[in-house]
């Protein structure tokens, strides 16, 4: 267990939300519940949740738009959508948000539970990171500010996933040094999650995209074959205020 959160959970149907909050309260987490968008955002104004379970189906506004605007609000909240659509386009729609997870109707409460704890996991993992790297970092041609969860590069602001941050995080914490896939596996992700190095290749591959002046021939993230990869130290520094 990574303990008690504040959790968010927005969902109109009231069987759901009901069980949803009972179970999560049951397990030392401090719920609110909210069966509108516009209650979400009311209860949203005051400090950050840890994470927020979303229906994507809400009467007043879709829980995309609702992600959007929390993201913009409290951007290290961890974010879970709950739906009856499980389209692949609406999943990337969700995932593209920075979401955690998406999860699709009907669930079992045993695995969203456990959904919910990685993502609470993670949720940790940046936030120690953020007391070391308090400032923005120019990390080879972005700036990264895990505070805001936030890539520019240029003029062009990204926002990144806590999956992006969590594997950002690690090469930071063993810049210079060989980082094994392994590792990333064992600490960004959950074995119920089922990653395979393949994962991470992916991720990484995703990251370089920002970075690197060219991904094509990657100098700042450099792959050490058959063992993980290596974040050059000379390529990150503190950004300008």
């Amino acid at each position: 267990m990574t303990g008690a959160a504040r959790i968010l959970v927005v969902e109109d149907e009231p069987n759901v939300g009901r069980t949803l909050t009972e179970r999560l309260i049951a397990e030392g987490h401090t719920i609110e519940w909210a069966r509108t968008a516009s209650e979400a955002l009311s209860m949203s104004q005051g400090p950050a949740f840890d994470l927020a379970l979303l229906d994507v189906g809400l009467p007043d506004q879709s829980g995309f738009d609702l992600a959007a605007t929390l993201r913009r609000r409290h951007p290290r909240t961890a974010i879970v959508f709950l739906t009856a659509f499980g389209t692949p386009d609406d999943r990337v729609r969700g995932l593209e948000l920075g979401a955690e997870d998406y999860i699709v109707k009907p669930f079992h409460y045993k695995e969203l539970l456990l959904r919910i704890e990685n993502a609470l996991r993670r949720a940790k993992l940046l936030a120690n990171a953020e007391s070391k790297y308090e400032r923005p970092l120019l990390v080879g041609r972005a700036r990264i500010d895990l505070k805001r969860m936030e890539a520019a590069v240029g003029e062009e602001k990204v926002s990144l996933t806590h999956k992006e941050c969590a594997v950002l995080t690690l090469l930071l914490e063993k810049q210079g040094a060989v980082l094994a896939r392994d590792e990333i596996l064992d600490r960004a992700w959950a074995p119920d999650e089922f990653p395979t190095p393949r994962t991470v290749d992916n991720f990484i591959v995703r990251l370089r995209r920002l970075i690197e002046a060219d991904p094509a021939l990657p100098q700042v993230i450099r792959s050490v074959r058959g063992v993980g990869y290596q974040l050059d130290t000379a390529a990150v520094r503190e950004a300008d205020a």
